[in-house]
């Protein structure tokens, strides 16, 4: 006779609500799109989001912030801008042809115009930056649309378990235990959830106001400072960075976990219950996401080299090529041909180190899993006590000359090669920022590649790579982020060539519907 473990009252309320029964959709139009329009649509999607580097969890938010910033620019409003909006999801394949109905379309028209009008609020009753309120207000709008159109309620539910687990394993000295919680809460935010900034200043947003509505609009915009400072004083707490680490640690468990729960719906409890059978499911979850890190290496790796060639190079080219010709005569094509080839022989040598995680990797998963399943207060590993800093002014003053060592050793080494290879300054240049900027993405890429490992410690070689490439990772990270922000390439393309793109689509789908309306009417 098999004997079943009972789970635990935490483990039981996740699985109860997973199983919960969704409401039948209404019947009611629905939005369909030509779908020889969306072949070419979506090609052009493709191409556009090969520009940025972002997550896969953040394209579609992303994506509904472009056409927004788009069709707002000059005066849009929800009326003009839901219903567009929408098709140029649908033709992207971010959403199922005839996926969302007229009543949805309905919610964004109206959250449009919500974020519209608190924005108005903000800037008649606060002396505020409108550049930053437009940011936020593209970031609270963007995020909110997407829960709209893909609410994501496991993986919403299961960031909640994951939150209850782990706040009560980490303390912070002399600090209270609403900033503890709201760490905790931004780092499952990041680590599990992938969110990036703006997800997290929705998410924060409506921890502190509730999800935007007409009820709690005036409430949002009488106290929106209050919410602002605050969120901006946990987004840049202090020690923030070891709580992430230490909630990043153990985030793999997590993701298997909901492997599990999405893979066996049918007699979910009863698997769960059973050890025996809860190894076989969590093993098998484990060994298909161990397959897919080849794919999802390669396609990182695909998507760097492209994001690289597309936004860096023609830069890169201009910049080192006018100044050989103004100051040499001609082109030195060997530094350049350098400079063009390190990004993708690097990306390259770093897929060759990527190691698939093993069977003890396999059990120590089961073994968080277990506990996550039946123990009223799980613990994954030692807890986290961040102590007040002593302020030892040698050990800070050691520490600050052993990074900047290791970054004059770093750049220093750099720069007597390129020196060696007669490189001129400016050909140095561009190769450390092709250099620092590829190190940061194939770093991003090797954490891609672990993020299923758990309990494993650093040996002595990897604090040596550490020491000598983290000073380049940083550069690249900075750099990264900053042309970002900047970046005039991508504003000239989304407004210079893609709306005209869009009018086009939106053109020959409407043409195309008109001819099938023609032909029936033959029949």
């Amino acid at each position: 006779m098999v004997s079943l473990r009972p789970l635990s009252s935490l483990a039981s309320y996740l699985i109860t609500s997973l199983e919960e029964s969704h409401p039948t959709p209404q019947e009611e139009r629905r939005i369909t799109v030509n779908p020889i329009v969306t072949k070419f649509a979506s090609w052009y999607e493709r191409l556009r989001n090969a520009m940025e580097f972002r997550e896969d969890e953040v394209i579609l938010r992303a994506t509904i912030e472009r056409i927004l910033k788009r069709r707002l620019l000059l005066g849009g409003n929800g009326k003009t801008t839901a219903k567009p909006l929408v098709k140029e999801l649908l033709w992207a394949r971010y959403l199922p042809d005839g996926d969302v109905g007229e009543s949805v379309v309905q919610k964004i028209e109206e959250i449009i115009n919500l974020h519209l009008a608190l924005r108005l609020r903000i800037l008649s009753k606060y002396k505020f930056p409108e550049s930053t309120i437009n940011e936020w207000t593209y970031d609270l709008m963007s995020s909110d649309i997407q829960y709209i159109l893909n609410p994501k309620r496991s993986k919403e539910l299961i960031a909640n378990f994951m939150f209850h687990v782990l706040k009560d394993d980490i303390m912070i000295e002399d600090e209270s235990v609403e900033t503890k919680n709201a760490q905790v809460f931004i780092a499952v935010r990041k680590a599990f959830a992938r969110d990036d900034l703006a997800f997290l200043r929705y998410h924060l947003f409506c921890q502190y106001f509730g999800r935007l509505t007409s009820k709690t609009l005036d409430y949002t915009a009488e106290h929106f400072m209050e919410g602002y400072n605050e969120i901006l004083r946990q987004m840049n707490y202090v020690n923030r960075d070891k709580v992430y680490t230490y909630i990043k640690r153990r985030t793999a468990a997590f993701f298997i976990f909901e492997d599990v729960l999405e893979s066996q719906k049918a007699n979910l409890k009863t698997i769960l219950e059973n050890d025996d059978s809860l190894r076989d499911v969590v093993f098998e979850a484990c060994a298909k996401r161990y397959k897919s890190i080849s794919s999802r290496v390669r396609t990182a790796i695909i998507r760097s080299v492209i994001f690289i060639l597309l936004t860096k190079v023609a830069f890169a080219f201009f910049v080192e090529g006018t100044y050989e010709r103004i100051v040499y005569g001609y082109i030195i094509w060997s530094s350049i041909i350098i400079n063009i080839s390190i990004p993708p022989l690097l990306m390259i040598l770093v897929s060759l180190f990527i190691r698939t995680p093993g069977q003890d990797n396999s059990e120590r998963i089961l073994s968080y899993i277990t506990r996550l399943l039946h123990e009223e207060d799980p613990v994954l590993g030692n807890k986290l006590l961040i102590a007040k800093p002593k302020t030892d002014q040698g050990y800070v003053t050691a520490f600050n000359i052993l990074w900047l060592l290791a970054f004059i050793l770093s750049f220093g080494v750099i720069d007597y090669i390129l020196t060696q290879l007669h490189f001129n300054f400016v050909s140095q240049g561009v190769f450390i920022f092709f250099l620092a900027i590829v190190s940061f993405l194939s770093y991003r890429i090797s954490l891609l590649a672990n993020v299923y490992r758990v309990g494993e410690k650093q040996g002595l070689g990897t604090l040596l790579v550490d020491f000598l490439f983290m000073p380049v990772i940083r550069v690249g990270r900075n750099l990264t982020t900053s042309i970002a922000k900047i970046n005039i390439f991508l504003m000239l393309f989304d407004f210079l060539i893609e709306a005209p793109f869009k009018f086009l689509f939106a053109f020959f789908d409407q043409w195309f519907y008109f001819l099938h309306a023609k032909t029936e009417e033959l029949e």
